[in-house]
């Protein structure tokens, strides 16, 4: 697969159209994936991963051919996301409805699985830390890939998928999800 990805990319870099739609398909549920369980909205994950898409493709020259493809792709993804979430916060309200409603940490109504209460779990860590966990878990990086891809120290990326993980134990214990399958947590 790394030689087909460079071929892809060689040929995109020349201007073949078709080379960048098939990286964009070989890649793109991977992206979108990223960007939906960091976003948590359909249509801001999309148009995300669209402009992950947009810059990676402008941006393709500088890809470091020694290095893997996916790690690369998914730190602009986290990175366009994290831009998106910042955007987000200072944003004003769009209307005075919106401030009535509580925030998604303090939902006092269970949700009707383990997944639906990790996913709100996910949604209330720092970006760093979901950004950590999610290439761990859901991508299965390595430390050092998601190291290389976050351009921060290797110590940082393990403290970070650790407090993720502590953080989202906590956050179900919480919410009174551990009694419903305990078990199924030591697979974080």
């Amino acid at each position: 697969m790394p030689d087909e990805v460079r071929t892809l990319a060689e040929r995109s870099l020349a201007g073949d159209q078709a080379a960048m739609f098939a990286l964009v398909d070989r890649f793109q549920g991977q992206v979108f994936g990223l960007c939906y369980r960091m976003l948590s909205h359909r249509q801001d994950a999309e148009d995300t991963a669209q402009d992950t898409f947009s810059r990676a493709l402008r941006s393709l020259a500088n890809w470091d051919r020694d290095r893997p493809f996916l790690p690369w792709l998914l730190a602009i993804a986290g990175n366009r996301c994290r831009t998106f979430l910042a955007q987000r916060r200072q944003r004003p309200p769009v209307s005075p409805l919106v401030e009535h409603l509580p925030d998604r940490e303090h939902l006092v109504e269970p949700a009707n699985n383990l997944a639906e209460e990790l996913e709100l779990a996910l949604g209330q860590l720092r970006n760093e830390y979901r950004q950590a966990f999610l290439l761990f878990h859901q991508h299965e990086l390595s430390y050092a890939e998601i190291a290389s891809a976050l351009d921060c120290p290797l110590g940082t990326v393990k403290t970070w998928v650790h407090r993720a993980r502590q953080e989202i134990i906590e956050i179900l214990k919480k919410r009174g999800a551990l009694a419903e399958a305990p078990h199924a947590l030591r697979r974080i």
